[in-house]
């Protein structure tokens, strides 16, 4: 069944007729469009494509299971042409202004209804051929992550490390990074989204290491925190805390566990330390298209884990002033447990 067969199947939950699907993300996972300017609609008995001059030629290669139209830069008013009845939008991606004149050009056969999230549900559960992708974007971070280990940190710039592994990345085949690299070294890695900066890496110190690959349009995503020399006993120790934290959420995470019993598990054990109000984000979060998709795993989610979500577990602990862990690794949930896509060590590694 095509993912247009799998959305229609959602339309009666909501009523619709049809839906109108404009985030360029959801787009591109119905239709294999990758440009910049595209629409898609589907009902029971339609699969329409819209997109302007400039991607007619791309489309044509692209978009194979849906009638392409041509239109104007502006894609609503040719859209709205086409719709009738209850027709759902994306409200999440419609702007007001693109609302309004959706409404004028519908007139008032059309009911327009908000129906966001219908997609991004389909997107949460991905298929072999969308795992191969991942698989593929870890494996071409976890190069970057070896080539650290064999270059080394210290005395290197941390933009210079975020530079040298979106290269290595690109060199090896990803189309890009899923996202800017983190890194993080001493008391800047106590900052969870932290920036790389033209700052000169000590010895002795630790330093997180957040980055991810894309492969035909969908990301990685892995942390590590490596040591750049001995450090004392106290950083050992929260290290350690932390890869228990993570492994034991790990072991948790399979197909029908609770959510936010999962971040639960990692969460505990932190607290039990001492360290709870030093985790303050979520445990993870769903991988895929967008680095940062559905489902979430936190200490206030709602539902449970489905085979074929892939997700982070990350569990850290940061310190103001003194250092930052995070251990993160992209899963996909399997009824056995989940299929660990990042594999570069998670015992503490210390490089020069």
């Amino acid at each position: 069944m095509s993912r247009a067969d799998r959305l229609v199947g959602l339309l009666d939950e909501r009523s619709l007729e049809s839906l109108l699907v404009t985030n360029l993300v959801n787009v591109r996972y119905l239709t294999g469009f990758t440009g910049t300017n595209g629409a898609a609609l589907v009902s029971r008995d339609e699969r329409v494509f819209f997109t302007d001059f400039r991607y007619v030629e791309r489309a044509r290669i692209e978009v194979r299971e849906f009638e392409r139209v041509e239109g104007g830069r502006d894609l609503l008013g040719d859209v709205a042409a086409r719709l009738q009845g209850r027709a759902g939008f994306d409200d999440a991606d419609v702007s007001v202004r693109g609302h309004r004149r959706l409404t004028e050009k519908a007139g008032e056969r059309v009911d327009l209804v908000p129906a966001g999230g219908l997609v991004e549900r389909l997107r949460e559960v991905k298929d072999e051929g969308e795992l191969r992708a991942m698989r593929a974007a870890a494996e071409l971070a976890g190069a970057a992550y070896e080539e650290i280990r064999e270059r080394g940190l210290a005395g290197r710039t941390e933009r210079e490390v975020g530079l040298s592994m979106v290269r290595r990345m690109e060199d090896l085949g990803a189309e890009g990074p899923s996202f800017p690299p983190i890194v993080a070294a001493g008391a800047h890695g106590a900052l969870p989204h932290a920036e790389p900066r033209d700052a000169e890496i000590p010895v002795g110190t630790l330093v997180v290491v957040d980055a991810g690959a894309r492969v035909d349009g969908y990301c990685s995503d892995c942390t590590r925190t490596f040591a750049t020399g001995p450090v004392d006993d106290r950083v050992v120790e929260v290290y350690e805390l932390v890869r228990r934290a993570q492994q034991e959420a790990l072991a948790a995470a399979r197909a029908g566990a609770v959510r936010r019993d999962v971040d639960g598990v990692a969460r505990r054990i932190i607290e039990e330390a001492g360290h709870g109000e030093r985790f303050g984000h979520g445990l993870g979060h769903g991988v895929g298209l967008e680095i940062h998709e559905d489902p979430r795993l936190t200490r206030v989610a709602v539902g449970t884990l489905r085979e074929g979500n892939t997700v982070t577990i990350e569990p850290g602990v940061y310190l103001p002033g003194g250092f930052g862990v995070r251990i993160e690794d992209l899963v996909a949930i399997t009824e056995d447990g989940p299929e660990v896509l990042t594999a570069f060590p998670k015992e503490l590694v210390t490089v020069g």
